[in-house]
């Protein structure tokens, strides 16, 4: 059974259809990454699929169990599976690295204070943090910023984690570090969705590859499918172009 099942989808802002017949399974433990060029549609199928665009048409199946995005207590739950992390940190600046990761843990889950410190205290190391427990953001760089948006998003235990354009508001000098990052989780067996420009990066570390364009999937397959023996014409003239670069 498919950890998440993703049959007809489509989603429209407004008047203005922005995802169709949007088909699309994925196993536990798989690292899916979504590329295709700017307004394609690719972070706003981790929106829709996080609750925070309800989908017009199709369904969206979590370990075989249909979302109810009309449900308020179904969208909770479902935000008890996945958790996401966008390319803006969003950390709360008047709260310590150890606070901001805490802080959800306890308010909404109201898990116990001393298992929800330590669990944050694990993956603030986890992520090359453990020595800035104190600090706060504006004391960070922009990659240890985003590396405590992971950390704060791997608080909530989640068993599938989005991971929209992680690194593009940061300076290339910082890329690497949140890469890296990246890269020990997919070694750690949770369920990887990736929005990303980073080609050789999603080359490297997906097992699973999709080319969405203008709000449609265009292609899916292996990275090694997509970028050297692509099918469909669209998708080899996104490839021909990025790897002319």
């Amino acid at each position: 059974m498919p950890q998440l099942e993703i049959v007809d989808l489509k989603a429209s802002y407004g008047p203005h259809t922005v995802l169709e017949r949007i088909n699309l399974s994925v196993e536990k433990g798989e690292i899916v990454s979504l590329i295709g060029p700017s307004g394609s549609g690719k972070s706003t199928l981790l929106r829709v699929l996080m609750g925070l665009l309800p989908p017009e048409h199709g369904t969206v199946r979590i370990n075989g169990q249909l979302v109810n995005y009309a449900d308020k207590t179904t969208v909770r739950a479902l935000r008890a599976e996945i958790a996401i992390v966008f390319q803006q940190y969003n950390l709360f600046q008047n709260m310590t690295v150890l606070e901001n990761v805490m802080i959800t843990p306890l308010k909404i889950k109201r898990w116990p204070k001393q298992e929800v410190e330590e669990n944050a205290v694990r993956l603030l190391t986890r992520v090359g943090l453990g020595h800035r427990l104190k600090a706060y953001p504006d004391e960070l760089s922009g990659g240890q910023q985003q590396r405590v948006a992971i950390a704060r998003a791997l608080a909530l235990k989640p068993n599938v984690l989005f991971l929209d354009e992680v690194t593009a508001a940061l300076d290339p000098e910082l890329v690497n570090e949140v890469l890296d990052t990246i890269r020990a989780l997919a070694l750690e067996g949770i369920t990887l969705f990736i929005v990303s420009h980073e080609m050789s990066f999603v080359r490297e570390v997906s097992s699973k590859v999709v080319f969405m364009a203008g709000g449609h999937v265009i292609e899916t397959g292996s990275p090694k499918e997509i970028f050297d023996t692509p099918r469909e014409t669209r998708t080899r003239e996104f490839v021909s172009k990025i790897l002319r670069h």
